[in-house]
């Protein structure tokens, strides 16, 4: 009979695990931008995509967890949005 600890963790599966769900995020992103950039070419207004997109990631995270849990992550967000979070580039008032 094998027992098995299930408490304890391979840290390199860990780490690999990390890797694997960093590098899909980041393909996940590129494909975001390449569909922004071509929403932009076709004559889209930014604000109008970020709002369709912020509309789009909402409903999916909804789908995926629930209201409650996202209404409980999106109500971190004012306070991490004022800390810079969000901010790539300094505004131009």
């Amino acid at each position: 009979m094998v027992v098995t600890n299930v408490l304890h963790r391979d840290p390199t599966d860990e780490a690999e695990a990390f890797l694997r769900d960093r590098e899909a995020r980041n393909a996940a992103l590129r494909h975001i931008i390449e569909a922004w950039d071509e929403a932009l070419l076709s004559g889209v207004h930014p604000e109008q995509m970020a709002s369709a997109m912020l509309y789009a990631a909402i409903t999916e995270m909804v789908g995926a967890h629930g209201e409650a849990a996202v209404a409980d992550m999106i109500a971190g967000l004012p306070e991490r949005i004022r800390c810079g979070e969000y901010t790539l580039y300094e505004q131009r008032h």
